[in-house]
């Protein structure tokens, strides 16, 4: 499923192709995570931006994730640094159950009832 927004003016921004609960892996630094956040572009400050190691299109969907056995780690991403990770295995993170009660197929379920995909 691809969610999509507009902006006030009703220009259609960059689709979502990650939606709340899916499984993830980083396309550079290959580390696996869950997202629990989305933002239709980037919303950090532009001291933070810049002192990236890379500096993605702003004007993107980003995301913030639960990053896979890092002791506790999250991490905030350009929609073009991620894939969908097809291994599985669930994500190791002590926050997991404060976002979702369940994980099936690969997708976490939402404290809702079912995942938002």
């Amino acid at each position: 499923m691809l969610l999509g927004f507009s902006d006030l003016e009703g220009n259609v921004q960059s689709p979502v192709y990650f939606p709340f609960g899916f499984v993830v892996k980083h396309q550079m630094y290959h580390y696996r995570g869950v997202i629990v956040g989305i933002d239709r572009e980037c919303a950090a400050s532009n001291n933070w931006y810049q002192a990236n190691k890379t500096q993605p299109a702003r004007n993107q969907p980003w995301y913030h994730v639960l990053v896979d056995d890092s002791g506790g780690l999250s991490t905030y991403v350009a929609q073009t640094n991620l894939r969908r990770d097809l291994t599985g295995l669930p994500i190791i993170h002590p926050r997991v159950a404060s976002y979702f009660t369940a994980f099936k197929g690969g997708i976490y379920m939402s404290h809702m009832g079912d995942c938002l995909a």
